[in-house]
């Protein structure tokens, strides 16, 4: 056995499976150096370390953290674990080609077929091994990863065998700190690579296309069909690429599938939140290896193309004017905080959104791309992770000028001006979807109606009583009395056809009325419908135009789909929900402080106003 006990370890791509791995690997005395580009995640690393909840706990702190694949220049790492989704890697392998040593080990830590090809023909196969992760998380903040489930073990392999001595220790290390692994050969790896896809591609598609967790999907017969179906196609391509299963392997791929539990599949998470997918990775490889059998897999067909449909309607569904370009993700697995290829630009302008439940941030340049956005929970009293958060963002990004707003607003003194929600709505908005429109903002306590005129400025606003009903708050808690997620909340909603409404709108009062439909055996279905038509009916009492353009946003938006069609049956009017319903409002922020700033430039001859003398004149012209 060759001593590898002084090996530098690097892991890029701090997503679920990139933070496990990472945390096991630190537990287990290897001090790996961790990668991602979001650098204000990595701020938050260095200060709290990543925290594993759920299937596995645990809290792991870092020394070695870096932004990019060019830093681990200095620290040489011997092996590199690649942990990021396969679509990612074209962006990846330039940089990571500056790595190459001859001793250097490359790994593959993804799901779907033929995805270790990018380290093999970028590297060699005698440099490659390849890893199929039996364990799955959700991201619950940007260091908080919910472990779902880990059916040991994992597998591990070096591609051609040479590189077997390395496979092995990096096996003993996991297994070291718990995270069982197991070292196979090159041919036994291909057949779990294949035995993983057909599992993932059973679900994944049809979760996200259909919006049901694992769990819904297998409840119901006809899913279950479906299912089956594509196990059998799966099974018939691998059997002519020479993989063999055993006799009861589709009926064991059922068993093992019937105990998933109530999350969604990774790629269905991504659809559902328009992100790029790997689709094409897993039911698309099926397609293709059939193409080259010839043989039809038409089930896994039509799930590999309604998923491109989608996210390519995603794409250009309501995305900015031509001033601001799609979102394309480098790096990161994670779903906040993504930071997008900005063109170069001469400053950056920060909006800062402090709602009572969360803080959100966007930044822009100075033609109003918006080149960074991430939210982080709003904590009483505590502002630390807002300093780190301001720290990193303004050590990445050279910010000229930034605009808070919220109910934190005037005790934010880090900002140079302060607007109202309002105004910032508007702004927001008005940057997607110029001319008269009437916007709808649910937010973590309150609701507004917002009328704005063809210019864009408020003609007039009106918001609900000092009562957090109806609002993100009360969704929050009504949720945890009927023991659901809130995310579950709109797909259940959306199986009812249920007509009745709470009688309270007080928070108090409706938990006891929903206990009372527990107790009468209504089903959950039912109780989420009866909970959002509550809030249609709520929002519906407010002064809302329908003559005009009617525009959604907000958190509740963002996390609450369904809300949007009763509302749209509720007014008798159609009800646009915007891009990132949840960061239109700190969008506005930025585009008034980029605007603030080029107006201090013009007046001052090109010298912006002292941040001071901007605050105080800005804070007569709020709204509220």
């Amino acid at each position: 056995m060759v001593n590898l006990k002084d090996k530098k370890i690097a892991v890029v791509g701090l997503g679920p499976t990139g933070s496990i791995l990472a945390a096991h690997l630190q537990e287990a005395g290897i001090e790996p150096a961790i990668c991602d580009i979001d650098k204000v995640k990595l701020d938050l690393i260095r200060t709290g370390g990543i925290q594993l909840t759920g299937a596995i706990e645990k809290k792991i702190k870092f020394k070695e953290i870096f932004s990019s694949l060019k830093d681990l220049e200095n620290f040489k790492p011997d092996i590199i674990l690649f942990a990021v989704k396969a679509h990612q890697m074209p962006f990846l392998l330039a940089e990571a080609l500056q790595l190459d040593h001859d001793n250097l080990t490359v790994v593959s830590a993804q799901n779907g077929i033929d995805v270790e090809n990018f380290l093999i023909e970028s590297f060699g196969e005698n440099k490659t091994l390849r890893m199929v992760i039996n364990y799955a998380g959700n991201l619950k903040s940007q260091t908080v990863i919910k472990v779902t489930f880990f059916n040991p073990p994992n597998y591990i392999a070096s591609m051609d065998d040479s590189k077997k001595e390395v496979a092995v220790w990096i096996a003993e290390q996991l297994n070291a700190a718990g995270l069982t692994t197991k070292t196979v050969g090159s041919f036994e790896i291909i057949k779990r690579v294949w035995e993983k896809t057909i599992l993932n591609a059973s679900l994944s598609a049809l979760c996200g296309i259909g919006k049901l967790t694992m769990k819904e999907a297998m409840d119901m017969a006809d899913t279950v069909e479906i299912i089956e179906q594509i196990i059998l196609e799966g099974i018939e391509v691998a059997e002519k690429e020479k993989i063999k299963f055993e006799d009861e392997f589709t009926r064991k791929c059922l068993r093992y599938l019937r105990k998933a539990g109530p999350h969604f599949p990774s790629l269905a998470v991504d659809l559902i939140n328009n992100r790029a997918t790997e689709i094409e990775f897993i039911n698309g490889k099926i397609v293709d290896y059939g193409r080259k059998h010839y043989v039809r897999t038409p089930v896994n067909l039509s799930f590999t193309n309604m998923v491109k449909a989608i996210s390519q309607r995603n794409q250009t569904t309501f995305m900015p004017d031509s001033r601001i370009k799609p979102p394309k993700v480098i790096l990161s697995e994670i779903g906040v905080g993504e930071k997008i290829r900005a063109e170069q630009s001469v400053g950056y302008f920060l909006g800062i959104d402090l709602g009572s439940a969360y803080t959100k941030f966007t930044v822009i340049d100075d033609v109003g791309n918006i080149t960074y956005q991430t939210l982080v929970q709003t904590l009483d009293r505590d502002r630390l992770a807002l300093k780190h958060i301001l720290g990193a963002i303004k050590s990445e990004y050279p910010v000229h000028h930034s605009c808070a707003t919220g109910y934190g607003r005037k005790h934010f003194p880090e900002s140079d001006i302060i607007k109202t929600e309002i105004n910032c709505a508007a702004e927001g908005v008005a940057h997607y979807l110029p001319g008269e429109k009437c916007i709808i903002d649910i937010g973590g306590e309150d609701i507004k109606v917002i009328r704005c005129g063809e210019n864009n400025n408020v003609d007039t606003f009106y918001m609900n009583s000092k009562c957090a009903a109806g609002t993100g708050a009360f969704l929050t808690e009504i949720a945890e009395r009927v023991e659901l997620d809130c995310s579950e909340l709109s797909l259940l909603a959306a199986k009812s056809d249920f007509k009745k409404e709470l009688n309270s709108f007080c928070t108090v009062f409706a938990k006891t009325e929903i206990m009372g439909w527990l107790f009468d055996g209504m089903p959950r279905e039912d109780i989420a419908r009866g909970i959002y038509i509550s809030i249609a009916n709520r929002v519906a009492k407010l002064r809302v135009d329908t003559s005009v353009t009617l525009c959604l946003i907000g958190g509740v938006a963002a996390h609450h789909p369904y809300l949007k069609e009763l509302l749209s049956e509720k007014l008798s009017h159609k009800i646009k929900v915007m891009q990132k319903p949840e960061f239109v409002v700190s969008l506005g922020a930025a585009l008034i402080a980029r605007k603030q700033h080029g107006s201090a430039n013009k007046k001052n001859g090109g010298v912006a106003e002292p941040a001071n003398r901007r605050v105080v004149a800005n804070k007569e012209k709020d709204l509220t």
